[in-house]
């Protein structure tokens, strides 16, 4: 009897549990830029509620993706970058991004025409 092919037997799995998620890759660009900081991230990803940023980046700091900052001063501050394993990641999205880019009215006007 052959094997079912799951997608965690070719790493997709593993990969979509970390950026899988609306806002997880967008995220992880916006960090692997520069570190920002909470209030920058939630201005530049304005469709995000606050709940949902808050989660995404305990999920991603949980998954080794990013490294939270928290500087002791007055007022406190606190920034997300990239780590190593996140930058990697980041790095391996780009021919996805490119070929979204690439496709996405193609698949805009078939989803139009399928509407």
């Amino acid at each position: 009897m052959a094997k079912k092919v799951q997608p965690e037997n070719c790493g997709l799995g593993p990969a979509f549990q970390v950026f899988g998620g609306k806002w997880k890759a967008l995220l992880l660009w916006l960090v692997h830029q520069e570190p920002r900081r909470f209030g920058e991230l939630k201005r530049l990803v304005p469709d995000v509620s606050e709940k949902m940023l808050i989660q995404h980046l305990r999920e991603m700091g949980a998954d080794g993706l990013i490294h939270r900052e928290v500087f002791h001063e007055v007022p406190p501050r606190v920034e997300y970058s990239a780590t190593e394993l996140g930058v990697s990641l980041d790095d391996a999205l780009v021919p996805l991004a490119n070929w979204g880019k690439k496709h996405a009215a193609g698949i805009a006007a078939r989803r139009r025409a399928a509407e």
